[in-house]
């Protein structure tokens, strides 16, 4: 087959991504940069200007909400890393055959239904009248029902839960990549669980915790249904007041801004994450 066909065959085999790159990210987020660039004057009348991102600044209510979802999101990343790197060690490398099948399946299984779903199965579990309040009652742990909801403990527990799949599946891509020779040439070196650990296991698995933190840092930044459901109306997340501005006030311009400050806090994080890891974005991805 001759070059130019070679050519034609892969710009065809790009074009739905590129359509889809260009008209369902690219172009709404120019547009609603421009949104957010320009003021009303009148009715259907617009004058560029910066207010809206001032207005952001003026507010304490609207930067301390950021600062607290970015906060929040970093918590969140840091604590599902935590919980899913055992579990995706001992999946990766001490499981064999059908359990290891199996445990791998019951990871994905509560993501076989939507978010709004699991993020209602804790608000069962954790509400007054809830299993987790009942339970303690009849363990005589304490004499009256116990609202967990509407704090940020609940709330952490939401996200992490929502999170969880989004970490665990790039890890246990990546150690099981490990081959189990280096871990023994680790022990047999003279290393104890912590030298291997840190030393080999930790080092291999850096693509797949990098790109694990990414995702779940973006998709928590950018939850909105378990921080209101289950933070109630005071859990103080950034997405409600884009919601606010958008739905409640039909003020596009202001959402606009702050779904752009959004965006811009999102890429520092991730850049930030990459410098201070030292992996490359293209290394990361491919995990």
């Amino acid at each position: 087959m001759s070059r130019p066909a070679l050519r034609l065959g892969l710009w065809l085999l790009l074009t739905p991504l590129l359509l889809w790159l260009v008209l369902l990210i690219l172009l709404p987020h120019v547009d609603m940069l421009l949104i957010s660039l320009r003021q009303r004057t009148g009715p259907g009348q617009y004058a560029f200007s910066l207010g809206n991102y001032l207005a952001f600044f003026d507010e304490p209510l609207y930067w301390r909400t950021f600062v607290r979802t970015a906060t929040m999101s970093v918590l969140a990343t840091a604590l599902t890393l935590l919980i899913a790197f055992p579990v995706s060690y001992y999946i990766a490398k001490l499981m064999r055959g059908r359990a290891k099948s199996l445990l791998f399946l019951m990871c994905l299984i509560p993501f076989w239904v939507s978010e709004l779903v699991r993020t209602y199965g804790w608000m069962i579990l954790l509400r007054e009248s809830g299993l987790v309040s009942g339970l303690l009652q009849w363990l005589g742990l304490v004499d009256r029902p116990v609202e967990m909801l509407y704090n940020d403990v609940a709330v952490m527990v939401g996200l992490i839960y929502t999170a969880m799949l989004f970490m665990v599946v790039p890890l246990i891509t990546t150690l099981d990549s490990l081959d189990d020779a280096q871990i023994e040439a680790g022990y047999d070196l003279g290393g104890n669980g912590w030298n291997v650990l840190w030393e080999v296991v930790v080092p291999h698995a850096m693509p797949g915790i990098v790109s694990g933190c990414i995702v779940v840092f973006m998709l928590t930044l950018g939850n909105y249904l378990t921080p209101v459901l289950i933070g109630g109306k005071d859990s103080l997340w950034f997405t409600e007041q884009i919601f606010t501005q958008f739905i409640t006030r039909f003020n596009w311009e202001q959402g606009s801004a702050f779904g752009i400050l959004l965006l811009v806090l999102s890429s520092f994080m991730v850049w930030a994450g990459l410098r201070l890891s030292r992996q490359s974005f293209t290394r990361v991805m491919s995990r």
